[in-house]
């Protein structure tokens, strides 16, 4: 804790106004998958496990100045033995970056961090996800009063390389994007357009290795009428997939929740995402929406059956939703989502396009300012659609249950003040 001090002390003393925060989260997650992710096959054992996220968080703000590193380790209870040499586990630098005010309104914002718009359907953290999501990137922010007008940028390679430009990590060669949000009296809207570079590389002729770039052009919109809420996303995608077809697909949604009293509020929705007949891109043409970035595990049923590392280049997807949560009191709820998913192409002649329907149960406790429990129940009442994406028509049930304990304390703050008091 003297160390600590002192750390904060010296950015007293080099800046006067500042504050330095450490914060830590420890997040270990039981979970019994019975058909989580895909449908259960015959003569196998369901899987049960506990996950754990830890993390160490440091932030440093002056007026001109955010300095943010979060560092993170990432495991399973039991893949590392007790007596262990060398650690290869899970460790990693989850955000590290600084924000700078450039002139007044104007910040860059550089380093490996997290990015989230709107409601995260197409940029988010994937906060669900142990490892999260974070991107090595630039974003210059433009933000007046009225609006926020954020341009990012990110290039990515796998090595200091003395020649050739080749990416074989699994992520994105590059991106460039534009983000414009205003909100008025009742209404908030923002635009998105991304372009974005995936590598291609051609094992028998390096001659043939490219970056191929999609472009995605969207909005996203929310309003107030009275008790409701309503939210949209329109999006369209064109250019090249990594496969060299030619993109022309688009994603539409709309949601309404209605607050009937302050604990009770009612949701309905549905979300459309163009996909491919059959299953696959026909004649180079690829119809198949891709959320890209966004946090998949939010939307279309938290089995993730759809989007979450699969569906991806398949049939698209039709998901009519709603959903129940009540607030017993301000420490506890319950939320009960119901999916009812079709495919936005055809699967197969004559086999129709209903996939299947979702329960989803999920309650949460805060026991205490820093301590939070959930929990949660699904169950997936498949269809011969989804059987014939997945490939399975054994017919068992599908289910997956989960416990999940939050412990996120603030260890260490410190401001101005604070060196105020010690001094007298």
């Amino acid at each position: 804790m003297k160390s600590i001090l002192l750390v904060a002390l010296f950015f007293g003393i080099t800046n006067a106004y500042s504050q330095f925060t450490i914060d830590a989260e420890l997040r270990p997650r039981f979970e019994f998958r019975h058909g989580y992710k895909t449908l259960y096959p015959d003569n196998v054992d369901p899987a049960t496990f506990v996950s754990q996220r830890t993390r160490l968080n440091f932030g440093y703000k002056t007026e001109k100045l955010h300095f943010y590193l979060s560092s993170q380790d990432i495991r399973v209870w039991g893949d590392v033995p007790q007596l262990n040499v060398a650690d290869e586990n899970g460790f990693s630098l989850h955000q590290a970056w600084a924000e700078i005010l450039l002139v007044p309104e104007l910040f860059l914002k550089i380093g490996r961090q997290e990015i989230i718009y709107d409601d995260q359907r197409f940029f988010g953290n994937v906060g669900w996800a142990q490892q999260a999501r974070s991107h090595d990137a630039a974003i210059f922010k433009f933000e007046p009063n009225y609006m926020k007008l954020h341009f990012g940028a990110a290039y990515n390679q796998d090595k200091e390389a003395l020649t050739g430009n080749i990416l074989k990590t699994n992520t994105y060669k590059s991106l460039q994007y534009v983000w414009l949000q205003k909100d008025w009296e009742k209404l908030s809207a923002s635009f998105l357009f991304l372009n974005n570079g995936l590598q291609y590389i051609d094992e028998t002729d390096e001659a043939n290795n490219d970056t191929r770039y999609s472009q995605t052009a969207g909005v996203h919109l929310k309003t107030k009428v009275n008790k409701f809420n309503f939210s949209s996303n329109l999006y369209y995608q064109l250019g090249k997939d990594v496969s060299n077809n030619d993109l022309s697909a688009y994603l539409l949604s709309l949601e309404a929740n209605y607050s009937v009293m302050e604990n009770l509020n009612l949701g309905l929705g549905g979300e459309l995402q163009s996909g491919n007949d059959y299953g696959a891109p026909d004649n180079k043409k690829n119809k198949a929406f891709n959320p890209l970035y966004g946090t998949n595990h939010k939307f279309n049923g938290f089995m993730d059956y759809f989007y979450v590392g699969n569906h991806i280049n398949n049939v698209g997807l039709v998901d009519f939703y709603g959903n129940v949560k009540y607030s017993f009191n301000k420490k506890s709820n319950i939320n009960l989502a119901l999916h009812q998913f079709f495919s936005a192409a055809k699967i197969a002649d004559e086999t129709s396009k209903n996939l299947g329907f979702e329960l989803d149960l999920v309650t949460s406790h805060t026991l205490s300012e820093y301590v939070n429990v959930q929990a949660g129940y699904s169950q997936f009442f498949a269809r011969e659609g989804i059987e014939i994406i997945k490939n399975n028509f054994d017919g068992n049930a599908n289910n997956w249950a989960w416990v999940m304990l939050t412990i996120d304390p603030v260890l260490f703050t410190w401001q101005k003040q604070d060196l105020e008091k010690i001094n007298q």
